[in-house]
């Protein structure tokens, strides 16, 4: 019996086994197949997928630190100073960039304006003390764009003038000042109105000092100390590793750096109210009578040179202040001599400041404001010794009072007659009481610093300002902005950069073809490889 299925020899088969076997081999009609002599990974595939993480990276870079350029981001800050001899308002204008405070110091950016007399005289007329401010507020208005005005806050900061008074006749000169800035446009809270104290002060002319010469946020052997002689109190500030009072001892931080000072205010003992107590006290002080003027019981008076006429510096004072001083201008007899003047200084210092405690000065300082401004009227230049001061001084109280109008026709007479008060003033406060050497080359005189004014309302605003930016900053980076609740631009920004690479990594995956076990037929075993999606 023969099987159904038996095989048949091909009568051709002879005639083609001299032919090549077929080589059966399987090809898809699609590009997505790959041999297995093809490499797993397909570098198309790889160069997009990094092309959409480089966009994305550069995107993000992008908006992140320039996205913001094109914005309107200058802001604007008023800061009024209540001095003791007049009142200043300044205007600056800045912005915040990545967390850091950056003052714009041109022409524009950085604007003043002063007004006399001080705060203080306005003791028996408070309301007068508004509307003087008035006058600033309008200079203000038109230095910051209208659109700005409510975003611009105003603060107003009395200083020595106003801290000589008692505080109920403070608070009704700020009262006045408070209603006048309430009405003014700006933003502006009560409590922004006040008075600070000398130790403030000091530490606002110490961050100015150090933010204008580019050692605040170094480290605290790094910075400068900063002496200041206004017109009614004196500050004396600096970094100092000596255990002291804490009534002395203030701390600033400024990036990542604190810093211990040392911030002293010898009220009182300002250059202009330091001449008045001091020709007070060569009434009752027993000083040597002048010869021959016993009977007119005139007293010498080594602080102003002789021959000036007291007569004619009362002719420029109210008739309040007159009266005060009346008695005093008529009874003085001018005998400028440099060394009696600084004796009396200093006499003078050492009952003001009895037991103050004091560090033993370290470092570098500047000498600011009327340290400064004596020293300019000399010819001194900023690194001027102690030394140079003294020897000016004393040609200068030892001159006759005409010849030295002639020579300094261009000063005022009630501005000249104190230079020499000021020169005998200043070595006796920074040589005799502060220790400071004649020839100490570490104390510089100056009032500016490259184009920054070392004015300490400028410091105020510096480390208020820094303050505000870092918290803004730290917003910025832990999550969502207080107003209106909306998320963070950076996370918003690391949203759109994880979505983009979670999207480039699934194209990726999308596009390579998978992989699928077959059967070679040629190589007679299976094999793994990649092929189509659609096969």
């Amino acid at each position: 019996m023969r099987r159904s299925n038996a095989r048949t020899v091909n009568p051709n088969f002879e005639k083609d086994k001299d032919m090549d076997p077929v080589k059966f081999q399987f090809r898809s009609p699609r590009p997505g197949f790959r041999s297995s002599n093809s490499k797993h990974s397909n570098p198309t595939t790889k160069f997009w997928f990094y092309t959409s993480i480089s966009i994305a990276l550069i995107l993000f870079c992008y908006i992140l630190f320039f996205g913001n350029n094109n914005k309107e981001n200058k802001k604007y800050g008023v800061v009024i100073d209540g001095g003791s001899t007049g009142t200043r308002i300044h205007v600056f204008k800045y912005e915040i960039k990545n967390g850091n405070l950056v003052l714009d110091f041109s022409v524009k950016g950085l604007v003043s304006m002063r007004v006399n007399p001080g705060l203080s005289s306005y003791v028996e007329e408070p309301e007068s003390a508004g509307a003087a401010l008035g006058e600033l507020v309008e200079f203000a208005k038109r230095n910051v764009p209208k659109e700005k005005w409510g975003d611009t806050e105003v603060r107003l900061m009395a200083t020595a003038g106003m801290r000589l008074l008692k505080s109920e006749d403070q608070e009704r000169i700020l009262n006045a000042c408070r209603r006048t800035l309430g009405d003014s446009g700006f933003r502006f809270h009560d409590d922004w109105a006040k008075v600070i104290s000398g130790s403030d002060e000091g530490l606002y002319a110490w961050v100015v000092a150090n933010y204008a010469l580019g050692s605040l946020g170094t480290e605290p052997s790094q910075t400068t100390g900063i002496i200041e002689l206004g017109g009614a109190s004196a500050q004396v500030t600096f970094v100092s590793d000596e255990p002291m009072p804490p009534e002395f001892s203030r701390k600033v931080e400024f990036g990542n750096i604190s810093y211990n000072l040392y911030s002293h205010s010898l009220l009182q003992f300002g250059q202009s109210v330091a001449f008045e107590l001091l020709r007070e006290s060569l009434l009752s002080g027993g000083q040597e009578m002048a010869p021959g003027s016993l009977k007119m019981e005139k007293q010498m008076d080594p602080c102003t040179p002789r021959g000036y006429n007291h007569d004619q510096e009362a002719l420029n004072l109210s008739p309040t202040l007159l009266i005060e001083k009346n008695r005093y201008l008529s009874t003085l007899l001018p005998n400028g001599n440099f060394s009696e003047c600084r004796s009396a200084s200093l006499k003078l210092l050492k009952k003001g400041q009895g037991s103050t405690f004091i560090p033993k000065l370290t470092g570098k300082f500047l000498a600011t404001e009327n340290f400064f401004h004596t020293s300019k009227f000399f010819g001194l230049g900023q690194e001027a010794f102690l030394s140079d001061l003294t020897i000016a001084g004393e040609q200068f109280c030892a001159e006759e009072w005409p010849k030295l109008k002639q020579k300094y026709h261009s000063s005022k007479d009630e501005e000249l007659h104190g230079y020499c008060f000021s020169s005998a003033y200043i070595v006796a406060l920074l040589h005799d009481s502060l220790g400071i050497a004649l020839d100490d080359q570490r104390i510089g005189y100056a009032n500016e610093v490259g184009n920054i004014p070392l004015d300490w309302a400028l410091g105020a605003f510096i480390l208020q300002s820094s303050a505000e930016s870092k918290k803004q900053h730290s917003k910025f980076v832990v999550g969502t902005v207080s107003e209106g609740h909306q998320y963070s631009p950076l996370i918003i920004l690391c949203a759109v950069f994880l979505v983009c690479v979670f999207t480039s990594w699934i194209v990726s995956k999308w596009r390579t073809p998978p992989l699928k076990t077959i059967y070679d037929l040629e190589k007679g075993k299976y094999i793994v490889t990649r092929v189509g999606r659609y096969l």
